[in-house]
């Protein structure tokens, strides 16, 4: 019989649960058991080992189209590497560098002959490739890329050079060790003028590993963590390809020398090209949130075996998360585990739908790539903020590299700056917001940016992301009242959350307009109101956070776990409202006793959630194989709930 935990994992697994579960299976032996292992030649060798392990078992295919050899289930694909996660961030990341970003360029950027020739031998793990975008002197400004991919008419070749030392590809997974081929993006130049940045099919090393003709490797060496990743760098000396490995679904050249492109612009045929790439992104926050499960499931699980000072009346010390401020620490982290979660079913979602369709509406691209952007960046910072709390929780033991905390923190310390830094990701949320997704805006620097936003901006037309029927009912609902209670109203929170959101936008928008007017330099005006804009974004984010968490809890149909469910919901809404308190006190959504409510209500719902810790905890999922925590092998969780 089905237990509570067992019915709000279903829910939190979402449409991916059949996935989901499928991949526990899978990874529920000795091979993926997650271990610790600085020697950086024997971790990358285990990677690799689990890699093929996987790729014999088909587990690529659904990241790729049927045409292709794949089933076509790319949400599918993001769920079963969320997983990955779990076990090993290393095995992730590798996983999603060779079949999500390395094969999704091939596939998404390429046409049927680099689909015939790469596509079927990256899937098997006969060809090992690596995606040379980021370097040394551009990472999150894709556009201003150094490498250059000149092309010579009188051979019909490609010739791929680093000009600077700023131009060389950095941090390149793969690139130190494994692969043999580089997806490499440089600004294609025809008769010196550059066409923008294209994709190109480069082999960078032979069959026995060594470095091909004008091309040097070299090894990043000992990273904060992601020890089984083979990060490198990358060099090239008037390297000659083909013309044929140009990716060329979205621009191609000639044999004599003739750029042609179906979309004129050069910004949106640049955006197009990297919007097709959105599923890394995707991956790269469900991953850092799956970390996160991971941690705070150890953490509260040593919680509820670990004792200390004696307790009145008994010949027992105190069960540590008996503590109030125990609870405080750690139950509002799962709670915001829940809601992210549900953000991101919905997300990969709407990816599935789009990367499936035939005619994709750019309004709806552009929508998934905006929030694709923000949740990463939510998702990447709870990782970083609950995996810390989660090792100062356990004290000395989550110091220990056998209890896999600091590991944990270690591996997903890079996830807030890769596949971009959750800063420019979040002002690129409140940019597309502000402007209503216009195209013009798309590669515009912060003046340009500015310039255009001070006469077009929009009034932000609010967009429900989830479950909108039953949003507003609960909206209808909503108590304005000052008693304590009202505050566990659910309309009420959906409304204090949206009321931030829309006055931070519209004001965001007026500073926008009356900073290009008083500042004669349009950057001093854009650098103005930065901080704004952020604060504006992340408010658009916490919204559509909660109403997923919403939609969740109304799509679950057993009543303990929906109850259960509302208390974490709860939970979430009020620490939101209370990490931004001064903001609701100073515009007038909370006096100073319906602030000391905020706290009471929080300590209620921690109190209320107590008995069910371990159900909470259980209900995210991680597979018992998964926790690897030495110290959880201890006494039994005689506190439980």
């Amino acid at each position: 019989m089905a237990t509570t935990a067992d019915h709000i994992r279903n829910a939190l697994d979402g449409p991916w649960r059949d996935v989901r579960e499928k991949t526990r299976l899978d990874l529920d032996r000795p091979e993926f058991a997650p271990h610790y292992t600085p020697d950086l030649a024997k971790a990358r060798q285990i990677a690799l080992e689990q890699m093929q392990l996987l790729a014999k078992e088909g587990y690529a295919a659904n990241g790729f189209r049927v045409e292709n050899g794949g089933t076509g289930h790319a949400g599918a694909a993001v769920a079963s590497i969320e997983m990955l996660a779990m076990s090993d961030l290393s095995l992730m990341v590798k996983a999603g560098v060779q079949w999500g970003l390395f094969g999704g360029a091939i596939e998404n950027l390429g046409t049927k002959r680099h689909h015939d020739a790469y596509i079927k031998p990256l899937i098997d793990l006969d060809l090992l490739g690596c995606f040379a975008m980021t370097e040394s002197g551009h990472g999150s400004d894709v556009q201003e890329l150094g490498t250059t991919a000149t092309y010579d008419a009188a051979t019909g070749e490609f010739v791929i050079d680093t000009p600077t030392p700023g131009a060389r590809k950095d941090y390149i997974g793969g690139a130190a060790q494994h692969a043999k081929v580089a997806a490499v993006f440089a600004q294609l130049v025809i008769d010196g003028a550059s066409e923008g940045v294209h994709c190109f099919v480069v082999p960078i090393r032979d069959d026995q590993g060594n470095d091909l003709p004008g091309v040097t490797t070299s090894d990043c060496g000992y990273k904060g963590g992601l020890p089984g990743v083979d990060n490198g760098r990358l060099v090239f000396d008037h390297v000659r390809v083909p013309r044929e490995n140009l990716l060329n679904k979205y621009a191609d050249v000639s044999e004599d020398g003739k750029y042609s492109s179906p979309i004129e612009n050069p910004n949106r045929r640049f955006f197009t090209m990297v919007g097709t790439l959105v599923r890394g992104r995707v991956t790269v926050g469900g991953s850092a949130a799956a970390a996160a499960k991971v941690g705070l499931t150890i953490a509260t699980r040593y919680a509820l075996q670990r004792r200390q000072f004696s307790a009145p009346k008994s010949d027992q010390e105190v069960l540590i998360m008996d503590y109030l401020t125990h609870q405080r620490r750690l139950f509002p982290l799962i709670a915001r585990s829940y809601a992210l979660a549900f953000a991101q079913n919905e997300l990969i979602l709407k990816m599935q739908t789009i990367q499936s369709s035939d005619d994709v509406d750019p309004h709806e691209q552009r929508e998934l790539e905006g929030r694709a952007a923000g949740l990463k960046a939510a998702q990447t910072a709870h990782a970083t903020r609950a995996l810390q709390e989660c090792r100062e929780a356990c004290g000395g033991a989550g110091y220990l590299m056998e209890n896999r905390l600091v590991a944990l923190k270690a591996d997903t310390d890079v996830f807030t700056t890769f596949e971009g830094d959750n800063h420019v990701l979040t002002q690129l949320v409140a940019k597309e917001l502000l402007t209503a997704y216009a195209d013009e805006v798309r590669g515009m620097s912060p003046v340009d940016w500015m310039r255009f936003a001070a006469v077009n901006i929009s009034d932000v037309v609010k967009k429900r992301t989830a479950a909108q029927q039953i949003i507003q009912t609960l909206l209808d609902t909503r108590q304005d009242n000052e008693e304590d209670g009202s505050l566990f109203n659910r309309g009420t929170q959906l409304r204090m959350i949206e009321d931030r959101e829309e006055y931070l936008l519209s004001t965001a928008a007026r500073r926008l307009q009356g900073a290009q007017k008083r500042e004669e330099d349009p950057f001093d005006a854009f650098n103005f109101v930065q901080d704004h804009v952020l604060r504006a974004a992340r408010a658009h984010i916490d919204r559509i956070v909660l109403e997923a968490f919403v939609a969740g809890i109304d799509a679950c149909k057993d009543e303990a776990a929906k109850d259960l469910l509302s208390d974490l919901c709860d939970l979430y809404a009020l620490t939101v409202i209370d990490e931004d308190k001064a903001w609701f006190m100073e515009h007038r959504h909370l006096s100073v006793e319906r602030a000391k409510a905020v706290l009471r209500g929080i300590n209620d719902r921690c109190r209320v959630l107590r008995p069910h810790a371990l159900t909470m905890v259980d209900g995210l999922g991680v597979p018992e194989s998964l926790l690897g925590a030495a110290m959880l092998g201890g006494p039994g969780t005689d506190g439980g709930g």
